[in-house]
This record gives structure tokens, sequence and C-alpha cells, in this order.
């Protein structure tokens, strides 16, 4: 193989920003609506299975054994999806994003030749977006890991139009990653609040960028989704079908939904060759990246041999196992 190993979805933890929320007002609502969301069983397995990971999410040395072990030559880092606090009021969640930013910058420069960095915007504080993106920028970072929806707010919301016009003017990567399912208690056994409710939730957060012209307001924008966008890839023909048949679906967006598919980007973690087939296909061999959501394990321990499963051609396996990633992230 020729050219680095480039996987643009794993994690680092931040005891650093779970210290500066603990005990503050709103944390134990948000655990709690956390719980219910995934269950009683969910929540018996996550801490024990974090803890097992502990040292692979903080510990650079750790983390770099363990990309050697899998064949990774350069990791995409961003904090684990639970130090989002979209909780948080407009004081501490710019202490959030500081902390989270630094501190990612700092693992990162354990191993700048290996590590590079995301960081975190306050989602529920659109004011407030813009600077936390400039800040991690500040950092050396390569942009930042946004969710799907903050509450009360989707990604076509007007009031993230200064965000989107920043990161397309800056070059900045917004890392698609959710986290916590709106479908609630619906999915609160048998893990469905990760199985179904992430695919979901990149679906739905990619069609509002879609389907409300966000896209074409700032085709700029450099988006990569994780988990392969969810459900939206392997079901686009829907979308596109109610773009042409319905008045009120084709009004906010100039072309067919399926076209858009090529301004993103998505990483290839979707657990089945045929599928990650099916994403090449529609999205395009230079528009996924190879993704593995390191360390957890709803990830893949072996992330290339997972993108060789797919009997990709070699042109397009080399452009999705890191040729695609490092020319992204050589524009920053």
């Amino acid at each position: 193989m020729t050219g680095p190993t480039v996987d643009v979805h794993a994690h680092v933890l931040l005891p650093e920003v779970e210290a500066l929320v603990e005990g503050l007002p709103g944390l134990a609502e948000a655990r709690a609506l956390d719980a219910r969301r995934n269950g009683p069983a969910a929540l018996s397995v996550n801490g024990p299975m974090v803890r097992e990971r502990i040292a692979r999410l903080t510990d650079v040395t750790v983390r770099l054994a363990a990309m050697d072990a899998q064949g990774v030559d350069a990791q995409l880092v961003s904090p684990s999806p639970s130090h989002y606090h979209y909780w948080a009021a407009p004081e501490t969640a710019e202490k959030v994003y500081r902390t989270a930013n630094e501190a990612t910058a700092a693992h990162c420069s354990a191993a700048q030749d290996r590590l590079r960095g995301l960081g975190l915007v306050p989602l529920q504080h659109p004011d407030l977006a813009v600077r936390a993106l400039d800040h991690a920028l500040e950092q050396g970072l390569a942009g930042v890991e946004i969710s799907s929806h903050a509450p009360g707010r989707e990604l076509s919301d007007p009031a993230y139009e200064p965000l989107w016009s920043r990161a397309e003017e800056t070059g900045a990567i917004l890392f698609l990653h959710p986290f916590g399912c709106t479908l609630d208690e619906r999915l609160d056994r048998w893990y469905l609040s990760n199985t179904v409710g992430q695919p979901v939730e990149n679906a739905v957060a990619l069609s509002h960028l879609i389907f409300s012209g966000v896209l074409d307001r700032h085709p700029g924008l450099r988006v990569i989704a994780a988990h392969g966008g969810g459900y939206l890839p392997t079901h686009i023909g829907r979308s596109d079908h109610a773009w042409s048949a319905r008045s009120d679906a084709g009004a906010g967006c100039a072309h067919l939904p399926s076209s858009y598919l090529k301004r993103l980007y998505f990483d290839s973690l979707v657990h089945d060759p045929y599928v990650l087939r099916e994403l090449v296909r529609v999205a395009g061999a230079d528009r996924v990246l190879l993704g593995s959501d390191f360390p957890f394990d709803m990830g893949t321990e072996d992330p290339v041999a997972a993108l060789r499963a797919a009997r990709l051609p070699e042109a397009d396996f080399d452009a999705v196992r890191g040729a695609n990633a490092a020319a992204l992230l050589r524009k920053d």
C-alpha cells in the first residue's frame, strides 16, 4: 500500500471537561435524560466498556501502540460526544469549549506527525459558535465536532448561518457525530438507542442541511458525516422522489437531494461491506474516508480489513484508506 492510512473517526476522553461541569445545575437532568434514552441495560454495559478503554482514550502512548496494531498511520481525533454538554448556560458553555479545544490540542501535540484534532462548539448557543470555531482553529485544530441537533434547534436553523459561513471561509472541518436520539424511550432496550438511533440522527441532520438549502448557500462546507451518514445514503431515492413529487419537499434546495451526497464526506463505518460499496457508489470514492470509532465497542478493531472486505477497485480502496483524508487535511 502506498500513502498513509488515515482514520477520521477516533475519540479522546477529556477528564478536564467532566471535572468542569460536575455538580453544576443541569447536569443531573441531562444525565437523567440520557439514562431514559438508553435504558438500564445499556448503562450497565457502558460503564465497564468505557473503563476498559480509558488508557486508549487518554494516553497518547497507548493510542499510538493501538494504531500501530491496526496499521493506522494517522488519526483525526475528536472529543467523546459525551462532552457536548448542550444543556450548559453560556458562561459554562464557553468554559467547556475552551477546555475541550485546549485539551484536545494538547493531546494531539504529543504526536503531531500522527494526530490531528477537532474541537467543540456550543450548538445550544449559536451566538457563541463562531467564536468557538475560531478558538479551535487558533489551537491548531482542523475544525470542530458537532451533534445532529441542539435542544430546540435543527441544523437548518437560520441562527447557524454565521457558523456555516465562517467554517466555509476558513476551510474548517465539521465532523457530524450524533449524541442521543430524540426517539427517546422508544429505543431504551437492546441498545437501539445507538444501533438505530445514531443512523436515524445522521439521516435527519443531513436531510436538514440538504433540504433547507444550507449546502446551496455554502457549497464550500467540508462536512464529514459519521457512521456512513446513517440511513440517508442507501435510501436517498425516497428523498429524490419527494423532491420531485411534492412542492413542500422541493422548496428549499435547488437540486436533487442525491446530488448533495457528492458535496459531503462520509466515514466508512457501516459494518457491512455491501453497504460500504453502495456508499461509495452514491457519494463517490473521493467522498468516503476510513473511520473506526476508535476505541469504542460500536467501532471496528480492524478498519482496514473492514474496508478491504468491500472489494473495491484498488484505486478506490487507496482513496478511502487514506488519500482522501490526507488531501482534506492538507487544505486546512
